[in-house]
């Protein structure tokens, strides 16, 4: 038999981080600036449901960068973090949170829902695009 390679390279935790910061920006950038037009060439409710999306998608892009450094800090071996706990902790309050500004962004604006769809998915196709940077590389 033949050995099969890796197909995934070894990610680095350094290389993990820089992908989610990217991805931050990433989303912050596409987000805003489409709000901003939309703000100017539709609806101030449309571009606040766009904002509010953006914003949710770029602070859960953050708690998984937090989360990560405590699932590699467990994966090496290492001391885990003392924050640990709250990390995991505001990783699942964040939900909570979250939905409960989806629910008030959608009562209080009353703007478009695809809209909000669109500033929420920034945070999948952010992340999407900069693994697969980091994997052709």
């Amino acid at each position: 038999m033949t050995e099969e390679s890796n197909p995934v390279p070894d990610i680095t935790q350094e290389a993990v981080e820089a992908l989610l910061q990217r991805a931050i920006r990433n989303t912050l950038i596409l987000g805003l600036i489409p709000a901003a037009v939309v703000l100017f060439a539709s609806a101030w409710r449309d571009a606040a449901m766009l904002a509010t999306g953006t914003f949710i998608s770029a602070a859960s892009i953050f708690e998984w960068l937090r989360l990560t450094r405590v699932i590699y800090a467990k994966l090496n071996n290492q001391k885990t973090p003392r924050s640990a706990p709250a990390v995991v902790v505001f990783f699942v309050l964040r939900l909570t949170v979250y939905a409960g500004v989806i629910y008030g962004s959608l009562k209080c604006f009353q703007g478009s829902v695809i809209a909000l769809l669109c500033g929420l998915g920034l945070a999948a196709l952010a992340v999407g695009w900069e693994a697969v940077r980091l994997l052709r590389d």
